[in-house]
């Protein structure tokens, strides 16, 4: 085998891209894409230039959510008839730019290697033109959810106090820090009855991590729980334009602040 088709083969590890936030879970359910879509929007309303881009090929939600019918999607892309570029679409009345997934693809676990690195490239590209982008992964701990994630300059892993959620989100720390030992992993607790009790759920978690990882992921935010999220995602509304008082609304704000600061 000649130095070149080894190059090809096995490429360096990508650079980390540090206006990149992946967000993540380990499990499904948690309200993972609704944090992601918040925080863009919290993000848009600080004077931050966000794009929101639905990493979920499989069952991607994010212009759902949005009440969004875009002309194209990330599937044109994948298919080679579109630049990553041209199936932007933005958000007007939220302020910030999506880039829609493909749902019913299959999935990342579809992507072949060199697709998926030349995805994660074209992306890292495009984030030169925005103050951040927001990567709203799968839910899972698969390999090629891991490749999205590593390079980003944040890694938020999404957890609930739910005994599973908590499990997964132990799954992907582990598994992100082994492929990739400087990601810079921060924990969000979502749906917390109150802001003491997500500290004990916070405080759970870290102490797994501490214990068997020996690393000490920091607690990015907690964002308590709040009926009228349901009822903006129902209505395909985001929540700080519906009900910007509320406590979630509000908690996503803090997170969208705190994170600006560390940019």
């Amino acid at each position: 085998m000649t130095i070149a088709r080894i190059a090809r083969t096995n490429p360096p590890p990508l650079p980390t891209v540090r206006n990149l936030i992946a967000i993540a879970s380990g499990k499904g359910g948690v309200g993972k894409t609704w944090l992601a879509v918040t925080l863009a929007h919290a993000m848009a309303r600080q004077g931050i230039k966000p794009l929101l881009f639905d990493g979920d090929l499989g069952l991607a939600n994010v212009d759902v959510q949005l009440g969004l019918t875009p002309e194209r999607d990330l599937g044109s892309v994948l298919a080679g008839r579109t630049s990553l570029g041209s199936v932007v679409t933005h958000v007007s009345a939220a302020g910030f730019d999506v880039i829609a997934g493909h749902s019913g693809s299959g999935g990342l676990a579809a992507l072949r290697r060199e697709q998926l690195r030349g995805l994660s490239e074209d992306l890292f590209e495009l984030a030169a033109s925005y103050d951040c982008v927001i990567l709203d992964l799968g839910a899972g701990i698969e390999r090629t959810v891991r490749a999205l994630a590593a390079p980003a300059g944040v890694c938020l892993v999404v957890a609930t106090d739910e005994p599973t959620s908590l499990t997964d989100a132990y799954a992907f720390i582990k598994l992100i820090v082994q492929d990739r030992p400087t990601v810079d992993v921060r924990i969000v607790i979502n749906r917390a009855v109150s802001s003491t009790a997500g500290e004990r759920t916070y405080a759970s978690l870290v102490k797994a991590c501490q214990n068997f990882l020996k690393i000490s992921p920091p607690l990015a935010g907690i964002v308590r729980h709040d009926r009228r999220v349901g009822d903006c995602i129902r209505s395909q509304t985001p929540l700080i334009s519906r009900f910007p008082q509320s406590e979630a609304a509000h908690d996503v704000e803090v997170l969208a602040q705190r994170l600006a600061l560390a940019q």
